[in-house]
């Protein structure tokens, strides 16, 4: 284990919701979200601390959020402005080290155990950094430092917002023992309950395991949990952080079980899609269908192809079969995405046998069930 590290953790306090407050005075002190309007289908993108009090939080529906509070302001999403404003905090970041790993647009791991100001202190290095933020920009950030990545992401979040949580490598065992199993990285609601039943409530009841019986319940997932429990995380802070996947999806306005209809939405995102990668100078190998139905529950259907999809035409080629695979036509449909990963080099194009595009004649068969 590496203890002599110094990482650090900066996440911004409701991104969106800040630079939308900060750009219009008259949203400043009031509860505002960032999404769809209220009598739409749209959920909350991101929200001020002010309308969290109310128990508004992302991912909620919009039409829910309006009824937690009447006087909740709604906004747009400006993701240009956003990413602008990104651009401006990340600028910070290279004036304090060259060891940058962003996780998003508001959020980054910082390696700062050799920086450019030579300054010994990753605390006073990630105040340096807070206060910059806030002065340059109007905007505040929280911060983690620790001696890994894992303790960093999680000490970012104990004093939030503008906040600063710095665990030394002499107190990481401790500040794990107290973290509530759902706090820590890859375990999600399915994992947690399984958790509660084993009679693990935080790291401290996790610490009790040994890494046999951690593997025998947990899988693969057991050596990292029984690593990072004592502390133990040698992930690199690793600054070209590859695109993993291209995606673009839509909320319908209306539930649906019309194939046509489905089909025809998802040939526009397939248009979104090469738009997308012709920009990225990318393609992908593997398409992945996402189907959110109208009772919420959520399934995806992928294929990999041999030869990598850079257009349109390659995506509809396969669509059919992972509409197939996925029963779409069983219940109405509220939301539907696509994504191409395992991305490749548009210069390192393969050569690619001519897929061919699929008719409306082909559609209409398949829409009648040949």
């Amino acid at each position: 284990m590496n203890n002599t590290r110094k990482i650090i953790h900066i996440d911004m306090d409701a991104f969106f919701a800040s630079v939308e407050q900060r750009d219009h005075p008259e949203f400043r002190g009031q509860p505002l979200v960032v999404g769809g309007r209220p009598e739409s289908r749209g959920v909350v993108a991101a929200c001020s601390y002010e309308a969290r009090k109310f128990g508004i939080h992302s991912a909620m529906p919009c039409s829910k959020a309006v009824r937690l509070c009447r006087h909740l302001i709604f906004t747009r999403p400006r993701m240009e402005r956003y990413r602008e404003v990104s651009a401006q905090i990340m600028a910070i970041f290279n004036e304090h080290t060259e060891i940058i790993e962003p996780l998003s647009l508001d959020e980054a791991f910082l390696d700062v155990t050799e920086n450019l100001q030579n300054q010994p202190s990753a605390t006073i290095i990630a105040n340096e950094i807070r206060q910059k933020i806030y002065t340059r920009l109007g905007l505040t950030s929280s911060a983690g430092v620790s001696y890994n990545k894992f303790i960093a992401k999680i000490a970012s979040d104990v004093n939030k917002p503008n906040g600063i949580k710095t665990v030394p490598p002499e107190k990481a065992v401790e500040f794990i023992a107290n973290l509530p199993i759902g706090k820590f990285f890859g375990v999600g609601k399915v994992t947690e309950q399984k958790m509660f039943k084993l009679g693990i409530q935080k790291g401290a009841d996790l610490f009790q395991f040994d890494l046999d019986l951690l593997t025998f319940h947990f899988g693969k997932a057991g050596s990292f949990l029984y690593k990072i429990v004592r502390g133990i995380d040698d992930r690199p802070v690793e600054p070209q952080r590859e695109r993993k996947s291209i995606g673009s999806e839509t909320t319908l306005s209306a539930d649906t079980s019309d194939l046509k209809e489905i089909n025809t939405i998802l040939v526009s995102l397939s248009d979104k899609l090469e738009a997308a990668m012709t920009k990225k100078h990318c393609g992908g190998y593997t398409l992945t269908l996402k189907i959110r139905y109208h009772d919420f529950v959520t399934i995806s259907r992928s294929q990999t192809l041999k030869t990598p999809m850079f257009t349109s035409n390659d995506i509809q080629y396969i669509l059919p079969r992972l509409l197939v695979a996925s029963n779409v036509s069983n219940k109405p449909v509220r939301l539907l995405g696509l994504s191409i990963s395992r991305l490749i080099d548009r210069n390192s194009r393969a050569i690619q046998l001519p897929l061919p595009f699929i008719s409306p004649k082909m559609l209409d068969q398949y829409n009648e069930g040949d």
